[in-house]
């Protein structure tokens, strides 16, 4: 299963456009295109649940969700479990990081102790509502700890029932087929564009053993560059003479943005708008 990037309305509805069966919210790119900020434990538990809730409204298809360290405690974990789930999404991502929390693939990143973590895991399972909305688990020890430790906190996880495993920044393809070929339960691989991972081909990754893949900055880089280079252009000519080639058709944005059902709306309810003679 491939799951792309998602941070905002716009990079949802394009999703959809395009056909993925699942989608996945990235912290990363909720923080920074919401907040402005880095991904670094400064949003907070109410700030992303209501990102989950209006991303769910708008998707028609299963939402994996980043829920950080769980914003807390065990308590704090428990509540953010039932809140992504009410508010929509399919799967949570909890991970093992101290707070404040990083992007996983930047330095500085350190792990609490393995039994507090894997009591963190315990807890989202139990309290969730229905076994169907998924726990996955997502050890960061693997930079600063070695693999071995990742591995053990991985096999922690999963006895503390974990649905899908997360061993993030493998750093070569031995360490994937390592780790693919040391877990039972499902495994999801974090494909970063520059980031520490190896990026493969799809079939690359089946061949190891991973069930899901997802690309949680794909999609912001990619926009990224093309804003910079439009508002380069602009801020050089004055103008956005010459920057067409680069752009969607605005018809077609406007119809991926919902704009076809107002249209026609307006056009089957035309004559109730009509003045009175």
């Amino acid at each position: 299963l491939v799951a792309p990037g998602i941070f905002d309305g716009i990079s949802l509805r394009v999703a959809e456009k395009v056909g993925f069966q699942a989608l996945y919210m990235t912290g990363y790119g909720t923080v920074a295109s919401h907040l402005g900020l880095p991904d670094a434990g400064i949003a907070g538990y109410g700030e992303m649940v209501d990102r989950v809730r209006t991303f769910s409204n708008i998707s028609s298809v299963p939402l994996i969700c980043d829920g950080d360290t769980g914003y807390g405690g065990l308590l704090n974990v428990a509540h953010t479990v039932q809140g992504y789930e009410k508010a929509g999404a399919a799967a949570i991502q909890l991970e093992d990081q101290e707070f404040p929390k990083k992007c996983g693939h930047t330095p500085g990143r350190r792990v609490i102790p393995l039994l507090d973590a894997a009591a963190k895991i315990q807890v989202a399972a139990e309290s969730r509502s229905s076994n169907d909305f998924l726990i996955l688990a997502r050890t960061d020890a693997r930079t600063s700890y070695g693999l071995d430790e990742a591995l053990r906190r991985g096999e922690a996880y999963a006895r503390a029932g974990a649905d899908v495993l997360f061993i993030e920044s493998p750093e070569s393809e031995e360490e994937m087929e390592r780790i693919c070929s040391a877990f039972d339960v499902p495994l999801m691989v974090n494909v970063v564009e520059g980031g520490k991972t190896p990026v493969l081909p799809k079939e690359r990754y089946i061949q190891m053993g991973y069930q899901l893949a997802i690309y949680p900055a794909t999609a912001f880089l990619a926009a990224g560059r093309g804003i910079e280079s439009a508002y380069s252009h602009i801020k050089q000519t004055g103008s956005s003479v010459g920057v067409e080639h680069e752009l969607t058709d605005f018809m077609e944005f406007s119809k991926t943005m919902g704009f076809q059902q107002v249209w026609d709306f307006d056009k089957a309810h035309a004559d109730y708008g009509e003045p009175k003679p």
